[in-house]
C-alpha cells in the first residue's frame, strides 16, 4: 500500500502543514499518521515500550481522521511519549468508517531521541480530505 507525505513550508508560517496521500482511505490515514509522528520526532530514534490500542468510528471520514490525529497529539502530552510506528486498519461498513490502530512509542528521552516540533494540536485551518479517481488526499495544519 504506497503512501506518501510532504511538509508544506508555504502554507502556514507559524504552524506546520503537510499533505498526505494514499491509494486508499486506509493508506491516507497511515500517511497522515506517519507525517504527524515525523513532525514530533524521528521515529527511527524512538523505541516501542509504550503501546496503546484505539478504536474510532464516524460516518464522516474527514472527522474520523481529524479526531484520530488529535488523539495521537493528546497521548503525546498525556503520557509524555513520542511514537515510533502505528499499525492501523480503516474500513467502511454500512455508511460508517471504522479505524482500529495500535500506536507504539516510548517516553520522551532527549538523550537518545531526535525530537522535532512540540505539536499542540490539529487545526481546522485549511483542513481537508478528498478523494479523486480512487486516490485519497489530506491537507493538515498542526499548531506547534
Amino acid at each position: 500500500m504506497p503512501t506518501s507525505f510532504r511538509f508544506l513550508d508555504d502554507v502556514a508560517l507559524a504552524d506546520l502543514a503537510f499533505e498526505a496521500e494514499g491509494d486508499s482511505a486506509e493508506a491516507l490515514a497511515q500517511a497522515a499518521t506517519d507525517a504527524l509522528m515525523h513532525a514530533m520526532a524521528d521515529p527511527g530514534t524512538v523505541g516501542a515500550s509504550w503501546v496503546r490500542r484505539f478504536e474510532r468510528r464516524d460516518a464522516d471520514l474527514a472527522a474520523l481522521l481529524f479526531d484520530w490525529l488529535s488523539d495521537v497529539v493528546y497521548w503525546k502530552d498525556a503520557a509524555g511519549v513520542v511514537f515510533s510506528r502505528v499499525k492501523l486498519t480503516l474500513t467502511r461498513e454500512a455508511e460508517q468508517w471504522s479505524l482500529t490502530a495500535t500506536l507504539f512509542g516510548e517516553p520522551v528521552d532527549h538523550t537518545k531521541q531526535q525530537l522535532r516540533d512540540d505539536v499542540k494540536g490539529v487545526t481546522k485551518h485549511l483542513y481537508q480530505v478528498t478523494e479523486r479517481d480512487g486516490h485519497w488526499y489530506a491537507r493538515v495544519v498542526l499548531d506547534v
